[in-house]
C-alpha cells in the first residue's frame, strides 16, 4: 500500500508518518516545508520514505499512485488564518477542492478536521449538531470537510485539540502553551476560564489516523469527532492541572477571547467502533515539563 501525507512535516504530520513507517507502508510526504526540514531528518534514512517538497495549492504530480491520502497539509489555528484570510481560503478551502477532484474514485481519503467549528453555545455536540464557527480558520476548515464528505471514499476526523510533544512543536496549542509559559514566563492569563474545550494527546491523534485506515470500510462516507470524552476540560482545569508540575501563578482576565469556543463533545459514534484515546492530559503536561525544562521554542515569522 502506498500511502500520502499532506503536510507530513507538520506537528501531526511527522508523527504519523513515522508510525506508518514502523507497520511497514511506503509512505510520500508532501510539503512546502516553510518551517524547515528538520522535523523529519531523523526519518530520511528509511527507504520506504520519499519526500516532495511541493505546495499544497499546486497541482500534485502522479497523485494516481497512491491508494491512501491523509490529507493534514493546512492553514492552522485563529491567528494564522486572521493574519492570512486570503491563505487560509486558497490553502484551506481550494486546495483541498483541487486535491478532492483529481482523486479517483476508489482512492481512500482521511481528512483532518477539527471540533473548532463547533462554537460557545456550552452544549454538548455530536455529529449531527449544526455547527457554528466562530473564526476564520473554522469556517475554512468546515468548508473543506463539506468539499471532502462529496465522495463515498472518504472520512473526516473532527480532532479535539491536540496537545503533546512532537519533533515538529506547536505552541499555539492550549495545554502546551500553558505548560511553556507556567515554566518560561511564571503567569499564565486566562480568557474565559470557565470556556469549556476538548482535547487529545497527539499519540492519540496518530492512533485515530491509522483506527481509520485499518477500519476504513467501515467508516468511509462518514465525520467522526475523534477524542474521548475524559478530556473535555475548561480553561482553568488545564492551567490547575499544570499547576501540579510547576509553580506559576493564573491570572483570570475580564477580556473576553477572540476564539471564543465553548461546548463538551459527544464521541460515543467512533468509541462504538472501538476507539477509546489512552492518554491523560497528564501524560502529555509531565512530558511536555520534563521537555521544556531544557528546550526553548524557536520559530521565525514568514509572509505566506
Amino acid at each position: 500500500m502506498k500511502i500520502l501525507v499532506t503536510g507530513g512535516a507538520g506537528y501531526k504530520g511527522v508523527k504519523l508518518v513515522a508510525r506508518l513507517l514502523e507497520k511497514g507502508y511506503k509512505v510520500t510526504i508532501l510539503d512546502n516545508f516553510m518551517y524547515g526540514f528538520e522535523p523529519i531528518l531523523h526519518l530520511v534514512e528509511n527507504d520506504d520514505l520519499t519526500v516532495k517538497k511541493q505546495d499544497i495549492r499546486n497541482n500534485i504530480d502522479d497523485i494516481a499512485e497512491y491508494d491512501v491520502i491523509f490529507h493534514l497539509a493546512g492553514l492552522s489555528g485563529l491567528p494564522a488564518c486572521a493574519a492570512n484570510p486570503s491563505s487560509a481560503q486558497l490553502i484551506n478551502v481550494e486546495a483541498t477542492n483541487q486535491l478532492v477532484r483529481s482523486l479517483g474514485k476508489g482512492q481512500r481519503l482521511i481528512y483532518a478536521s477539527t471540533t473548532s467549528f463547533y462554537g460557545k453555545s456550552g452544549e454538548e455536540y455530536t455529529e449531527h449538531t449544526p455547527v457554528d464557527p466562530v473564526s476564520q480558520y473554522g469556517k475554512t476548515k468546515y468548508a473543506a470537510e463539506q468539499i471532502m464528505m462529496e465522495r463515498e471514499n472518504s472520512i473526516s476526523l473532527r480532532f479535539a485539540t491536540v496537545f503533546g510533544f512532537s519533533p515538529k512543536m506547536r505552541m499555539d496549542l492550549m495545554v502546551n502553551d500553558f505548560t511553556y509559559k507556567a515554566l518560561k514566563e511564571g503567569v499564565v492569563v486566562l480568557f474565559d476560564s470557565y470556556a469549556k474545550r476538548t482535547f487529545i494527546h497527539i499519540d492519540d491523534a496518530v492512533g485515530c489516523y491509522i483506527f481509520a485506515l485499518e477500519n476504513f470500510e467501515k467508516m468511509k462516507g462518514d465525520v467522526f469527532n475523534a477524542g474521548g470524552e475524559h478530556l473535555n476540560y475548561s480553561k482553568l482545569e488545564i492551567a490547575q492541572a499544570v499547576q501540579k508540575y510547576a509553580n506559576f501563578q493564573i491570572i483570570e482576565s475580564d477580556v473576553k477571547d477572540k476564539d471564543l469556543r465553548n461546548f463538551l463533545i459527544s464521541y460515543n459514534k467512533i468509541r462504538s467502533l472501538g476507539y477509546i484515546p489512552e492518554k491523560t492530559l497528564d501524560d502529555g503536561i509531565s512530558q511536555m515539563i520534563k521537555i521544556f525544562n531544557y528546550y526553548d521554542y524557536f520559530t521565525h515569522y514568514r509572509v505566506i
